[in-house]
């Protein structure tokens, strides 16, 4: 048995529970072992009075004190020059050996006098039963194993002797092995200090043995200890990380640092990947953060590799036997699947028994007989709609940061609905617009696959599910967004079911938190009028999950944070210019349609769900009052006040507040105008707020029918459930079917056409936008001027930046000069300029129905000034008006200049960082999959009481 130890105490105050209580008990265990320490140094790192005065009475031979951020390695090495015993017994003030301790570790180095290390069983401070720590491992690449952690001790590993390391904390250390080892490496940063001590002992010759027999107690508080609890687990990533990757460079042949030095980076964004996978994203700064501390200790790296080889004598082969093979590792993750005891209590979906499907495919098959038409059509027209790009690219380039298609001399951010019209033209590469039409078509069914899923958090009925999705698809903003040719509105209406379903857990894992986040950019990309709304409802979300699941606010915050990111440039561009409000403003063609006006009348058709004046078509079927139909829209908005009366009154009360929201954000939208149509001033669209309330209201009625209905009863539901959906079917079905009535047709939807622009100039700007067509067109208001780059104005081409600016930008007074030197004569220069500018076409649009004589005689006054001009020839008549061609030479549009080019790569690279760390947190994995089945598929308290 060794002559004597000293032993090396270090008090650091970590954790919430105060050091000194563990202090105490620490002390008190020392004192009490059966063979007491023969001299006890202690280390204050950043003590208080009350632990000074502990360590004053504990009889300790000296006292050191450091600052409070002193490591456990450096607190040791300032203990070091004070040892006077054969051996070096390791504590921290969490560290409690039970009296028999020390005995047995100080006799299995008596025993083995190649043995350098003797390593204690650790417990859990107030659960002796459960074992911390017994040995730990290495695997191949360098990952720490623990041996034996979490485990009931029963003394089933009291047999293991030989392993590769141990937790620091509790460890006896021959003397002369710890001087000669140099003692603990600071640069592990606190994380496998006692598994590399054991890797040096190795290779030094010696032994590191385990003793389960000598036991000690630890609360995971102490300096030695790693960081532990949810708030610290990045400081707890950083240090692991920092540790792995210093011994990698540590323990590499000198040949290979320098490879591994080269890879850290790449290394860190492939892991950084991994992390988000694996829905550990507080995982990501900590892997930065300790491969650029790593890479700049090349000093720290030399050392430690040079008190490797003054005490190696063995060679590295000897470490291999002791570290986990792969077959283990694969072992010991299906054993801890094995041991998850938490049952599923997620029901099954039931999509296809349930009935989910049916109501799909039925909804499919009313879609093509009410729409099949429609798939004749190239081009879809009329209301907001345009053709798209010819090409993939010219999409992708419309939804870039950067020249913009419409305007003389406009540079700036795209609108992010830009961006979804390209992926649905990327749907079909080789006809972009038909994806368009498609999408008309498929319109209904989605709505009802959207619906269901969306049921599936509020009840596990399939009925009601069924019910829920079928009224979804009826909302009136929906059909009057399919009738008016709305595709902004159709797609919002498309994805907010969606937003739901993720949004709504959230909370629960970072799964459905990065789905919800990259489709609350989708839904705000469609509908900016819906940002204030989404912003209440987060800011509630955040405080309730705040207060009742703490876990999951980090996941509703970043719920924004995309959105922020994709929206940013926009954004500033608005503020920048003075009109913020701008970035309400309804992206795509500016459209008036057939809105609600802000009177009471309108107000109440909002209130009934119908964003049009006129309600569900009926004022265009039937001469006379159609104020009844509002009515029929009552037996869901009873249903859905009812159910803040039924036991899950607190899920029907949130329903109702999105309802609420969403009304609030309709009555706010009507009659505020912030985009305009060459001077016409165009209304907010009310819908994507009805479109919100919808949601609402149908969870919350759905809730009223689940819950509020009690199981002697239960022939209500399915009568409560028809009656709500034929009331509804008969307040829309003149929207629904009005593509039906060829001889007097109540839909704007039109066949084409397949560009705004004359043919000719289409078939020349098909695949460029580098040259320009200026429009002319005489109104009552004065002549309206524009430039359309390319062959055709696009729906992703749009511009809410252009569209909502309230004051003339320096380009467009270059632009109405332009254009009044191209009517009037007596200019000479103006082709010149049109040519510098890039613009090879020029247009006078085709006469307006019921235009007067003032309006014809300045259209013929343009047309005979042009044709006068030498350096334009005219091309013709067209069914879009008359053209000229540019004869001078014409200048491609201006590139971007160097600044703009650097812009454009930090827009679109930041917008696709954000989304693609949203995409890999979506990314499903099997252990998301096993958290969610452990979890209730709706959300919000049962009757049960689960949540």
């Amino acid at each position: 048995m060794p002559a004597r130890v000293h032993a090396i105490l270090v008090v650091r105050p970590e954790g919430r529970t105060p050091a000194a209580h563990h202090l105490k008990r620490t002390l008190a265990a020392i004192s009490a072992q059966s063979r007491p320490v023969d001299a006890l140094t202690i280390v204050l790192c950043g003590a208080d009075p009350e632990l000074t005065q502990l360590a004053a009475s504990s009889g300790a031979e000296g006292v050191i004190t450091a600052s409070a951020g002193t490591p456990f390695a450096v607190a040791t090495a300032l203990a070091t020059p004070r040892l006077t015993g054969d051996a070096v017994w390791l504590l921290a003030q969490d560290t409690a050996p039970e009296p028999d301790a020390l005995v047995r570790l100080a006799g299995a180095l008596e025993l083995s006098p190649s043995l350098a290390v003797a390593a204690p069983k650790l417990v859990r401070w107030d659960e002796p039963e459960e074992i911390v720590s017994l040995g730990i491992s290495l695997t191949r690449h360098g990952r720490t194993v623990e041996l034996a952690a979490g485990e009931f001790d029963q003394g089933q590993h009291d047999g293991d002797a030989d392993v590769l390391g141990a937790d620091v904390r509790g460890l006896l250390i021959r003397r002369e092995s710890w001087t000669a080892l140099g003692g603990l490496d600071p640069a592990l940063g606190g994380a496998d200090e006692g598994v590399d001590l054991g890797v040096r002992a190795r290779l030094a010759g010696d032994r590191v043995s385990l003793v389960p027999a000598a036991r000690v107690a630890v609360a995971g508080d102490g300096v030695a200890a790693m960081a532990r609890g949810r708030r610290r687990a990045r400081r707890r990533a950083f240090a692991e990380r920092t540790a792995q990757l210093h011994r990698r460079l540590v323990y590499a042949p000198a040949a290979a640092v320098p490879l591994h030095w080269l890879s850290f980076l790449p290394l860190a964004l492939w892991r950084t990947i991994l992390h988000l996978i694996g829905k550990v994203p507080y995982r990501v700064l900590p892997e930065w953060g300790a491969t650029i501390l790593v890479m700049a200790r090349v000093a720290a790296v030399a050392r430690a590799r040079r008190r490797i080889r003054a005490v190696r004598s063995v060679g590295w082969s000897r470490i291999a036997p002791l570290r986990v093979s792969r077959s283990e590792m694969r072992l010991r993750w299906e054993a801890a699947d094995a041991g998850v005891t938490d049952a599923p209590v997620r029901s099954e979906l039931r999509f296809f028994v349930g009935g989910g499907a049916w109501a799909v495919l039925g909804a499919l098959a009313v879609s093509a007989a009410l729409f099949f038409p429609l798939l004749a059509w190239p081009v879809l027209g009329g209301g907001a709609l345009a053709p798209l790009r010819a090409t993939v690219t010219q999409l992708w380039q419309d939804a870039a940061w950067g020249e913009r298609p419409l305007g003389l001399d406009a540079i700036g951010p795209a609108d992010p609905f830009s961006a979804i019209i390209a992926v649905i033209g990327t749907l079909s590469p080789g006809d972009p617009s038909r994806a368009l039409v498609v999408l008309w078509v498929l319109a209904l069914p989605l709505a009802v696959l959207g619906g269901w899923f969306a049921a599936t958090r509020v009840t596990e009925s399939s009925l009601l599910r069924i019910t829920a999705a079928v009224a979804w698809a009826l909302a009136p903003t929906f059909l009057a967004a399919i009738v008016e040719g709305r595709p902004a509105a159709l797609i919002a209406h498309l994805l907010l079911p969606w937003l739901f379903y993720a949004a709504s857990v959230a909370h629960r894992a970072w799964a459905p938190a990065g789905a919800a986040s990259v489709l609350l950019v989708l839904v705000l990309a469609c509908a900016p009028s819906l940002a204030p709304a989404v912003v209440v409802l987060w800011s509630a979300a955040l405080v309730v999950v705040a207060l009742v699941a703490g876990r999951g606010v980090a996941r509703v915050v970043w719920l924004v944070v995309p959105s922020i990111v994709v929206f940013a440039p926009l954004v500033w561009t608005q503020v920048r210019t003075g009109n913020p409000w701008g970035l309400l403003a309804d992206p795509g063609i500016p459209y008036a349609g057939n809105e609600v006006s802000a009177d009471p009348l309108g107000r109440a058709l909002l209130a009934a769900g119908f964003p049009s004046s006129d309600p569900g078509g009926w004022a265009s079927v039937i001469d006379g009052p159609v104020w009844w139909v509002g009515l029929l829209i009552a037996p869901l908005a009873v249903l859905a006040l009812l159910a803040v009366l039924t036991p899950r009154w607190v899920t029907a009360s949130a329903l109702l507040i999105i309802a609420a929201v969403g009304l609030a954000t309709a009555f706010a939208a009507v009659g505020v105008a912030v985009s305009f149509d060459h001077g016409t001033a165009v209304p907010l669209w009310p819908g994507a707020g009805l479109s919100l309330a919808w949601l609402g209201v149908v969870g919350s009625a759905m809730v009223a029918l689940d819950a509020g209905i009690v199981d002697r009863v239960r022939v209500l539901r399915p009568i409560g459930a028809l009656v709500t959906l034929a009331a509804l079917l008969v307040a829309v079905s003149p929207a629904l079917t009005a593509s039906l009535d060829q001889s007097n047709p109540r839909s704007v939807l039109t066949n084409g056409p397949t560009s705004t622009l004359p043919a000719f100039v289409a078939a020349e700007g098909r695949g460029s936008t580098a040259i320009g067509t200026i429009v002319l067109d005489p109104r009552a208001d004065g002549l309206r001027v524009d430039v359309v780059w390319g062959g055709s104005a696009t729906v992703g081409g749009q511009s809410t930046v252009q569209a909502t600016r309230i004051e003339a930008q320096p380009a467009d007074r270059e632009l109405a000069a332009l254009a009044a030197d191209l009517t009037t004569p007596s200019s000479d220069d103006a082709i010149e300029r049109l040519g510098e500018r890039g613009i090879g076409f020029v247009l006078l649009q085709s006469a307006s129905a019921g235009e007067n004589d003032v309006i014809r005689g300045a259209r013929l006054a343009a047309a005979t000034s042009l044709d006068q001009r030498d350096a334009l020839d005219g091309v013709g008549t067209t069914s879009r008006g008359d053209l000229w061609r540019v004869t001078a030479p014409v200048q491609p549009r201006a590139p971007l200049d160097d600044h703009q080019a650097r812009l454009q790569s930090l827009v679109t690279f930041g917008s696709l960082g954000v989304l693609l760390v949203a995409l890999l947190l979506a990314v499903p994995t099997g252990a998301s999959r096993r958290v969610a089945r452990r979890t209730p598929r709706i959300v919000g308290p049962n009757p049960g009481g689960s949540r």
